[in-house]
């Protein structure tokens, strides 16, 4: 059977941790979970470790201390799950803004329609965002469009946090290499895999604004993700040999 395994970045998310956890553990296919938790002064991490004792072989934890970034919680997740033996690899967001069910779907993208990396978009049909001010929805719809216009990659939600790779693709991606940290992080590894031949496909999804928690979202996330795409457009990308 494949190996799954849904990364979760959390900073200060103890309303919503043992809910995701179980919630995905509920699902069809065997699906591990590994929580990378920044340092949460909410106690986050101890919620995880007292569900690691019921969950001990499909939930894992890697505690960093403070806040690090997006971009680099993933990368230290890439990193383990590789070395850790996993087929596919997810990034999911903590607060239910994805659907957990909606890993199914990814996962089929992947493994039976032959996609090597599949994003769960908001944008490929039209715009799928319940629950966010109009502000932030023309923000985010037209940031996917200027990276689209700057890049050339045919992806119409660039910016999704909600992703399935396939071993191969992180495998040949230069992680070391990728200088985004915050939400440009998103866009650098899609282009990335775009460049280096992979097939990407994009999954309709419905984005659900966070109803508990509060958004790690700031000004300076869209900043590097601005002025980061325009230097990722002349920066030569290499896979590892």
């Amino acid at each position: 059977m494949d190996k799954k395994i849904v990364i979760i970045p959390t900073y200060n998310e103890k309303e919503n941790i043992e809910a995701i956890t179980r919630k995905v553990f509920s699902l069809p296919g065997d699906f591990q979970i590994l929580i990378i938790d920044d340092g949460s002064p909410d106690g986050t991490a101890t919620i995880v470790k007292g569900l690691q004792t019921e969950f001990p072989d499909r939930l894992h934890l890697l505690e960093r201390s403070g806040k690090q970034g997006l971009g680099t919680a993933y990368l230290t997740g890439f990193k383990w799950s590789l070395d850790h033996g996993y087929d596919y690899i997810f990034e999911m967001d903590a607060d239910f803004s994805h659907n957990p069910d909606d890993l199914l779907r990814l996962y089929a993208a992947c493994a039976e329609q032959g996609a090597d990396l599949a994003v769960g978009s908001r944008y490929c049909h039209g715009v799928s965002v319940v629950d966010w001010p109009m502000s932030r929805i023309i923000m985010s719809y037209y940031a996917s469009a200027y990276v689209r216009g700057i890049l050339g990659m045919k992806v119409f939600d660039t910016t999704a946090g909600f992703v399935c790779y396939t071993r191969k693709v992180l495998e040949t991606i230069d992680l070391d290499a990728v200088q985004m940290k915050g939400y440009g992080f998103q866009i650098e590894m899609k282009y990335t895999a775009y460049r280096l031949g992979f097939k990407i496909s994009e999954v309709p999804i419905i984005f659900t604004n966070r109803q508990l928690g509060t958004s790690k979202m700031s000004s300076g996330i869209f900043g590097e993700a601005f002025w980061g795409v325009i230097k990722l457009r002349f920066r030569k990308i290499k896979g590892r040999q």
